[in-house]
């Protein structure tokens, strides 16, 4: 028997790091995600031999885990063994009957973008978890992971919506885009893996020194979903940009390596890596590849 599990990746567009005190954000599902495939073969020995493995389809983790009253355990030590670890007890807290029944599984996982583009490896190896063990996604987020949890509820989104979560419970609401300019929205990636973790411990640190106006981000998503033209969204990303560079105490990607571009750059999630959203013509595109940067997505090809 098998069941296979999916969960779409995620962009935040509006309220990185405020969201974290309840700022309404603004987020979209990308048309990439991961799935989750488990097989049973019916051997009575407990075991979970799982396998993750590139866009590429290279197993680039794999490992055995055995399941008995005392817990579950791997085989290893590495990094990844512990954290995945550690979810799949979070999920038997949140269900105690789950990986109760004595069969050997295989466990496969794809992801359908490469790993250090920051679209939610980890968001959406728990979407999946979680639905495997029938459980709730967000609790399994807060119970083994920190973070607002946006990414979580992107796994599973049909469209763009506002998200805002207060005492770990999630605000919701679908909300389609009907930009008229999409055609002039692209994703340029920096070429490098940004750790959002660390990007929160570093917020949290300035946070607690500092007031800010959480309204005022609230207010800029919910502008730039209902906002009529690509000038009148360039100044949100701007004005967004400008609040956040104030809070945070580092400089707009733009004013960083794209200073002399003509059109507006946002920074998206974590700054200082992962992708960026750009408007310009595909024209423009030129600019960014003449710089090195390779990795470039119309706003059509990367959001559902």
């Amino acid at each position: 028997m098998e069941r296979t599990f999916y969960s779409h990746g995620k962009l935040l567009l509006t309220a990185e790091y405020v969201v974290l005190d309840g700022a309404t954000a603004l987020a979209i599902p990308t048309k990439k995600g991961q799935s989750l495939k488990v097989s049973h073969n019916g051997e009575a020995n407990n075991m979970i031999h799982w396998m993750s493995y590139t866009l590429n389809n290279d197993c680039w983790f794999e490992d055995t885990f055995s399941i008995s009253k005392h817990g579950i355990v791997a085989a290893t030590d590495t990094k990844t063994s512990v954290i995945l670890c550690e979810i799949l007890k979070a999920a038997q807290q949140l269900n105690p009957l789950f990986l109760t029944e004595i069969k050997e599984r295989t466990v496969t996982t794809h992801l359908e973008f490469p790993k250090n583009w920051g679209l939610g490896s980890s968001s959406t190896l728990i979407s999946n978890i979680a639905q495997w063990a029938q459980v709730d996604p967000f609790k399994l987020l807060f119970n083994s992971f920190k973070g607002s949890g946006y990414d979580i509820a992107a796994a599973q989104a049909k469209s763009a919506f506002l998200y805002e979560v207060k005492n770990e419970v999630p605000k919701i609401v679908p909300s389609p885009l009907h930009w008229s300019f999409k055609d002039q929205l692209f994703f340029v990636h920096l070429n490098k893996k940004q750790d959002s973790k660390e990007g929160i411990s570093a917020y949290k640190a300035r946070q607690a020194k500092q007031q800010f106006d959480i309204a005022a981000f609230s207010a800029i998503s919910e502008a730039m979903l209902h906002v009529a033209n690509l000038t009148d969204f360039e100044k949100l990303i701007e004005e967004h940009e400008e609040a956040t560079s104030s809070i945070i105490g580092i400089p707009t990607v733009k004013q960083q390596y794209f200073s002399s571009y003509n059109g507006a750059i946002k920074s998206l999630g974590a700054w200082g890596g992962d992708f960026v959203l750009a408007t310009g013509t595909a024209k423009d595109m030129a600019y960014f590849k003449e710089m090195g940067y390779e990795t470039i997505l119309p706003f059509s090809e990367m959001c559902l």
